[in-house]
């Protein structure tokens, strides 16, 4: 036997030892190892089970706000499970704000998303009008990123808090010992190769089948989106757009000369293929931009059906979609949405996403898969940027490649999705009755619509004073339009600090009225 076994334990690297019985036991006490790992996964399977099961009666209004759930021990009991068990998908539930513990009491249902507040309506933005200008007001949200001590809701971007950051940084030092001239080489043009493959091995989780010579990597998504639409149009132009939109989109294509038509957009299933069909008859459109899966800032998600229509609709039609998936890995339902690139089969979509709303922001990593103009964005790449930084990506690639991510990508979409409900529970009880509000099933953005008196730029200034962040809904549209809208982030940790500044906010809308 080993002197040391306890090296051996808990872990898949064995020596083979010298005698027979040696190797038997080490390949047993890892038998053990994986078997425990395995009873682990069962029991976080179980407790989840048990917590969906609730939730579902919660949100079917079986069970009622107020209604008192079962006692730990007596469910224990019924379903043949331990009580430690129980407790977790307790505390799971109470986690989303669902439910709430009763000292000498109990566990009772605290909130139901479902009741209030109201859903917000199909966007109608008119096909002509005269366009705005709202870039003082971006610059001046934009500005304020850096004052200590801000509630950011405006930041569409997850917190540092729930980001594996010190996987990251094992990340980095790695990619510079690695790299040539410890990461101050240039990278190939196209982009770091093993990043490459290591999105394209991703790709199967939203039905993709792509290689690595299928992608481009960029500096962001941004970036990327701006390479397509620079490659497929010229100044002049008009591109369609889902609306609201993010602003970064109009931004840029403002800034080379295209002209915008906002579609109608639904909150649950953005833009329908009839709307589109129809604008393609009335005007010269070069190109489509959507953000299918969980919209910033609406939320949507567009329907697999829908996605396979609109990919059918515009490639009958000769024009290509440029899809900005950057939120789709960030689902609270059982499986990824698909992307609209997984149907396109000519080549027409240009597939666009990064890992900055999911593991590293400031890194600035992104890609596109541009289908049949991969030629005419790489050329753009080539003129405007040369390469990217070699560390980030090759850190980003890391960290791909060792498993890291979908674990991660598990424990953010819990605690996103425990946000949201507890950020609709806020705002339904500290807001004025009436209040419109989308229904996310991912992402971190809620869109609010307030009543029509309250002008969100004014409520922007008002909250500033209390140290409060929020995005106007006039940043997201060149109409007139949405100043009565605003787009909040609920991508950090929840806290009492939250709850007052939501508490807060929900004061001064008040206070306006």
């Amino acid at each position: 036997m080993p002197e040391n076994i306890h090296q051996h334990y808990n872990t898949k690297f064995y020596k083979i030892f010298k005698t027979k019985t040696d190797t038997i036991f080490i390949i047993l006490t890892i038998t053990v190892c994986e078997m425990k790992k395995i009873s682990k996964r069962k029991s976080e399977h179980l407790y989840l089970r048990i917590a969906g099961t609730i939730e579902q009666q919660i949100m079917e209004q079986v069970l009622k706000i107020g209604d008192k759930l079962p006692s730990v021990r007596l469910l224990a009991k019924e379903h043949g499970m331990s009580v430690s068990t129980i407790l977790q998908a307790y505390y799971h539930l109470e986690g989303k704000g669902l439910i709430e513990s009763r000292p000498q009491s109990g566990y009772y249902v605290r909130f139901n998303p479902s009741r209030f507040p109201q859903k917000v309506e199909k966007s109608n933005p008119l096909q002509t009008v005269k366009a705005k200008n709202v870039e003082a007001i971006i610059g001046e949200v934009y500005d304020d990123f850096s004052m200590p001590g801000l509630t950011r809701f405006s930041l569409s971007v997850p917190a540092p808090e729930i980001l594996p950051l010190a996987r990251l940084n094992k990340s980095m030092m790695q990619a510079l010992r690695d790299l040539p001239g410890n990461g101050t080489a240039y990278e190939h043009t196209q982009g770091n190769e093993l990043l490459r493959r290591q999105v394209a091995r991703w790709s199967m989780h939203w039905g993709g089948h792509l290689q690595a010579n299928d992608i481009v990597s960029t500096a962001g998504c941004m970036n990327a989106i701006s390479f397509c639409l620079m490659a497929l149009t010229q100044p002049g132009d008009t591109i369609a757009v889902e609306s609201p939109v993010y602003f970064g989109v109009l931004r840029f294509a403002q800034s080379i000369g295209l002209k915008v038509l906002e579609l109608p957009t639904d909150p649950d299933t953005g833009v329908d293929p009839d709307d589109v069909k129809k604008v393609l008859k009335s005007h010269a459109i070069k190109a489509c931009f959507f953000v299918t899966n969980f919209s910033n800032p609406l939320g949507y998600c567009m329907p697999d059906e829908q996605k396979q229509a609109m990919v059918k609709l515009l490639s009958k039609n000769g024009v290509p979609l440029i899809e900005d998936d950057l939120y789709g890995d960030v689902y609270f339902g059982k499986t990824r949405p698909r992307s609209c690139k997984s149907y396109d089969e000519e080549g027409n979509v240009l597939w666009c996403s990064s890992i900055s709303k999911t593991l590293a922001p400031g890194y600035r990593v992104g890609w596109v898969a541009p289908g049949k103009y991969i030629d005419k964005v790489k050329r753009l790449k080539l003129y405007h940027s040369i390469t990217n930084a070699s560390a980030q990506q090759a850190a980003i690639a890391s960290f791909l490649a060792s498993g890291r991510y979908e674990y991660h990508l598990r424990k953010l979409r819990q605690t996103l999705h425990s946000n949201s409900l507890q950020f609709i529970r806020a705002i339904g009880e500290y807001f004025p009755e009436g209040i419109k509000l989308s229904a996310p099933q991912g992402g971190f953005i809620l869109w609010v619509e307030l009543d029509k008196k309250i002008d969100t730029y004014q409520l922007y200034r008002e909250a500033m004073l209390h140290k409060i962040s929020i995005a106007p809904g006039s940043m997201f549209t060149l109409q007139e339009r949405y100043e009565n809208c605003m787009r909040l982030s609920y991508g950090m940790p929840w806290t009492n600090d939250i709850d007052k500044a939501l508490k807060r906010l929900g004061n001064l809308v008040k206070e306006m009225m």
